[in-house]
């Protein structure tokens, strides 16, 4: 076992043994030196792991006195008056590469992709998409899922669209305007907009230190919650592990849905890719959205949502009759950047540049 997939497996072990609560909120995890031993791997193994579960609000660190659970499960926010109130802080400040320099999509890997796709496909380039987009598009994006986010997937439960606005807006068309919807504030202002264009009834929900409020969360009366769990624009808000949970058990309890918008998480500094809230569902209350304009470019309106298999009816009864609006020759570009590799090596790419980024700020 190579030395990543040491330290991945020790994360995966001891998350397991944090929510299972084997190790209980507030405990201290054993020293670095001691679980080393234990798990039979080396101290820095150990270190890098402890980074992750520290990275995700499972634990956190305490000088010279070690690692301490942070992770809390139970119910205590449910019911008014229950939780503490907290204040949204600025994101750390850390440097982050930007669309142009490093984060910039190679223009000639992409040209030359172009031009063999013009070549492979003849054309069929200029033929009509299916409606919820090219099979080879959505075959690559559910591989892609599987192999980094870990999330298992068929291309069928893939609709794409030409940003994530668009794709906004057939949520409403689906759920319809009789429900009401719940949006982070602070957030990005184009997400209500979009929503009010649809004419659905918005409640303003406010963020904490870790995600929406917990009263804010219970009490509203909405049905559908939309959040961006990682750095949530302006405010760069990241949904630590037990706000991500406390999501799940809002939709359970109060039958509703969660949109995902997982825009620029691929860029994450850390040492692995942020777990998403879809990852963590188990009965289908979680629609999974991101984007193509961030990680390959703006030129790229392409973006794509994940629906649970229990929606895919509802979905193509209400919206099904709707042409995909991104242009075959650009979604088979696509489809052939994320299967040759391409796509994955200039995220990593400009992830090791971030984390360089972060590690300097330490």
């Amino acid at each position: 076992m190579d030395k990543q997939k040491r330290y991945l497996k020790v994360y995966e072990d001891v998350r397991e043994d944090i929510i299972g609560g084997r190790y209980e909120t507030g405990s201290k995890l054993p020293s670095k030196r001691v679980m080393a031993e234990a798990m039979g791997v080396s101290v820095i193994t150990i270190e890098h792991a402890y980074e992750l579960l520290a990275e995700e609000g499972y634990i956190i660190p305490k000088e010279k006195s070690g690692y301490f659970v942070s992770f809390d499960d139970s119910e205590i926010y449910i019911g008014k008056g229950s939780v503490e109130k907290k204040t949204v802080m600025p994101g750390k400040k850390i440097r982050v590469a930007k669309n142009m320099g490093e984060a910039a999509f190679s223009y000639s890997i992409y040209a030359k992709t172009v031009r063999r796709v013009l070549s492979e496909y003849d054309s069929r380039v200029m033929e009509k998409s299916p409606k919820t987009g090219m099979n080879e598009l959505r075959s690559a994006i559910a591989n892609y899922l599987g192999r980094s986010r870990r999330l298992e997937v068929s291309p069928e439960q893939i609709i794409i669209g030409a940003g994530a606005e668009y794709l906004y807006g057939l949520i409403v068309q689906t759920f319809g305007r009789d429900i009401i919807y719940g949006v982070e504030s602070p957030s990005y202002q184009k997400i209500a907009k979009v929503y009010e264009a649809g004419g659905a009834e918005l409640l303003m929900l406010k963020l904490g230190s870790d995600g929406v409020e917990s009263d804010e969360l219970w009490n509203g009366k909405m049905k559908l919650l939309h959040i961006t769990p990682y750095r949530s624009f302006p405010s760069g808000v990241t949904a630590s592990a037990a706000k991500k949970r406390e999501y799940l058990k809002w939709s359970r309890k109060k039958d509703g849905y969660i949109i995902e918008d997982d825009f620029e998480s691929e860029f994450t500094p850390s040492r692995k890719p942020e777990e998403t809230i879809f990852s963590l569902d188990e009965e289908g209350r979680v629609i999974y959205v991101n984007t193509f304009t961030r990680t390959i470019g703006s030129y790229a309106r392409c973006a794509y949502m994940v629906l649970p298999m229990n929606l895919i009816s509802a979905f193509s009864e209400k919206i099904g009759f709707y042409e995909c609006p991104v242009p075959t020759l650009d979604q088979l570009v696509i489809a052939e950047l994320i299967e040759s590799g391409d796509f994955e090596r200039h995220i990593n790419k400009v992830r090791r540049y971030n984390r360089k980024g972060a590690q300097s700020q330490k």
